[in-house]
């Protein structure tokens, strides 16, 4: 919870406006059945964010999409206009993936990347490794990469693709959240 509102709903919220819809992957989908968005689960509980990557594209490939836009759960400030700038850049660019905030051999980019189905067979083959990291995948396949002043002009990406892994994290998520409502 951030600022009263569960992480996962202020990741939706950020979702639907940008794309009009969301999917949650998740292994239990009755916890989340409130949230209002269809909830499947990832063929290989447990393998990490590439086995979500992996479910997110299989439901777009079933769907008739392109691609898919793949956001972490524990992210709470996406921008809707950012996000919708990924997804925009993948299907125009017809990248294989689009990553933002992160240019090649930076730190780790953040888990909100647009991915094309075509990238379903180099997920299989990372999933099929000892090395089943997202960077892994993105060295298989052809990355555009958004960079951080472009992102900044929806939210600056340090806010944007802020996640929550500590009570640190969290006692900070309040604090953005309280900047955030100042300026909305």
């Amino acid at each position: 919870m951030v600022c009263g509102r569960a992480i996962v709903e202020r990741v939706r919220d950020g979702l639907v406006p940008a794309l009009g819809e969301a999917v949650l992957i998740t292994n239990e989908p009755g916890l989340y059945a409130g949230l209002g968005i269809r909830a499947r689960p990832d063929r290989h509980p447990g393998a990490g964010p590439v086995a979500g990557i992996e479910a997110a594209l299989e439901w777009a490939r079933e769907e008739g999409r392109p691609g898919a836009l793949v956001v972490a759960c524990d992210m709470p400030f996406l921008d809707p206009l950012g996000l919708r700038l990924l997804v925009e850049r993948g299907v125009d660019a017809d990248a294989d993936a689009v990553a933002a905030g992160t240019e090649p051999g930076g730190e780790r980019p953040p888990v909100c990347m647009y991915f094309s189905t075509r990238c379903l067979p180099a997920v299989e083959q990372v999933l099929a490794s000892d090395d089943r990291s997202i960077r892994r995948l993105l060295a298989l396949v052809e990355t555009e990469w958004v960079s951080s002043t472009e992102m900044a002009r929806h939210r600056h990406v340090d806010t944007m693709f802020f996640n929550v892994n500590t009570p640190a994290d969290l006692v900070r998520a309040e604090q953005l959240a309280r900047e955030l409502d100042e300026r909305a």
